[in-house]
């Protein structure tokens, strides 16, 4: 599985990533130690060559949402007409927990290229997972609404799949942001 490092990412998103919590299910508590950081995220922290200001958008979006700040988040990702607006959009009411509001923007984004190293990724990590969560290992193919209604089922810290749903949110919260950042910098 992808893991955020500072190879190939601007110096300002890299510090970020090195600092990247393993996001609750819920809303979380806002890190206010990096919201001056996430405030800094001008054109300048990602290395000055942005391609596409819709996906350095989404970068940012991910980052508030990755550090707590769903109304950042939430402001960045509304305003994004484009299937990964639509994903991180679905991604924050996930954690907000608004699941059918979620649902809605998981439908808006269609299939995305995401979808099957995310496959793949949640088979790994569901390995060993407790009968709800066996579907994630057989899947043939990506279904964001089968995780979001396992995410709704599991919110409590001392539910059974808790964790691995941390884990496999977290995933999809790399393998998106990985794919934004390539694009939103490439040439």
């Amino acid at each position: 599985m992808l893991r955020p490092n500072s190879s190939g990412y601007a110096p300002a998103i890299a510090s970020l990533l090195r600092q990247l919590p393993l996001a609750p299910l819920g809303p979380g508590t806002p890190e206010r130690s990096v919201k001056t950081k996430l405030e800094s995220l001008d054109d300048a922290a990602f290395g000055g060559r942005i391609a596409d200001q819709d996906l350095a958008a989404a970068c940012r979006a991910a980052l508030w949402l990755a550090f707590n700040f769903l109304d950042e988040s939430h402001a960045i990702s509304q305003g994004l007409h484009t299937a990964e607006g639509s994903y991180w959009h679905g991604l924050m009411h996930r954690r907000e927990p608004d699941h059918s509001n979620a649902a809605y923007w998981f439908r808006k984004v269609g299939t995305h290229s995401v979808f099957e190293p995310l496959r793949v990724a949640a088979a790994e990590l569901a390995a060993s997972a407790p009968p709800d969560a066996a579907f994630l290992r057989k899947q043939s193919a990506w279904d964001p609404f089968a995780l979001n209604d396992l995410c709704e089922a599991n919110r409590k810290e001392t539910a059974p799949c808790n964790d691995l749903c941390r884990q496999v949110q977290r995933a999809e919260w790399e393998l998106l942001f990985d794919y934004c950042y390539r694009r939103a910098v490439s040439a």
